[in-house]
């Protein structure tokens, strides 16, 4: 992991805290399973806070993007270090992917090689895949990147939510791959909550979204660039199709040169405005 774009032990432009934000951290745990376990009582999802009477002006919290922004949202509402639990309505509204990247931020300033991943969670409803974030950081003891559910860990949907098994989370990349051999019915696939969201471009979707994590561009679920929105539409071809192949192809593989060339495809790059 030579080039910066995926030295996942050093923050990218949406993971890197202000100088003055990181003596919030003094407090969390040391291992890494910890400091997620801290970062699962940070945020509530936008419907729990609607139920809660979470004033409709908070639930744009949801659309903010880089980790200082979130801890600065945080602050406002608490001013207490980020160990300390938040109350319902002293977190920020925040989805899955706020979760994952939080935890990823804070791993990567304590200099733990982390990634927030995008894709599809299997163990919520037999037979689905629901859209999903976690988080995976390096455990260099075993040579291997583990994968940990930041948002449930206190949940019972599998065994080990601090570990989870193969092909209990799936990236974009690995669902499209399964998806493209004839292991698994696209339409399973998909957003919980719609009837719309489910199918082939919401797997290339998460594939492209969790390509531009690797390289450090952790972006909203919602957040469309490139080909994307013209694939919701129904408006692409076998040449994208193929390209999606090649993306998940190269994130399965994890070579720094391929992924490093392959995200600065014009079809791939996230627009500077998006991230800046």
């Amino acid at each position: 992991m030579t080039d910066d774009l995926l030295d996942h032990s050093r923050p990218g432009p949406l993971t890197r805290l202000r100088t003055e934000q990181l003596d919030l951290l003094e407090g969390l745990p040391d291992d890494p399973v910890g400091i997620c376990a801290a970062v699962g009582t940070l945020f509530i999802q936008p419907y729990d806070a609607t139920r809660l009477g979470v004033p409709e002006s908070r639930i744009a919290e949801k659309n903010i993007r880089p980790v200082s922004e979130l801890v600065a949202a945080l602050s406002v509402l608490d001013a207490a270090p980020l160990h300390r639990a938040r109350t319902p309505e002293k977190r920020v509204v925040g989805t899955c992917r706020h979760f994952a990247t939080l935890a990823c931020a804070v791993l990567r300033a304590r200099g733990i090689p982390s990634r927030a991943r995008c894709g599809f969670g299997t163990y919520f409803v037999e037979g689905r895949g629901f859209d999903h974030w976690i988080t995976e950081y390096w455990n260099a003891d075993e040579h291997r990147w583990v994968r940990v559910d930041t948002e449930h860990l206190d949940k019972d949907y599998v065994a080990h939510p601090d570990d989870l098994a193969p092909g209990e989370f799936l990236t974009g990349g690995e669902a499209w791959l399964r998806y493209r051999r004839g292991l698994v019915d696209p339409h399973t696939f998909g957003t919980a909550g719609t009837d719309h969201a489910w199918g082939p471009a919401e797997i290339s979707g998460n594939a492209v979204r969790d390509l531009a994590a690797l390289c450090k561009r952790e972006m909203l679920n919602w957040d469309e660039w490139g080909r994307m929105t013209e694939a919701y539409e129904g408006r692409t071809g076998p040449e994208y199709d193929e390209l999606v192949d090649t993306v998940a192809d190269a994130c399965a593989k994890e070579d720094p040169a391929a992924l490093t060339r392959l995200y600065a495809h014009d079809h791939l790059t996230v627009p500077q405005d998006m991230v800046g």
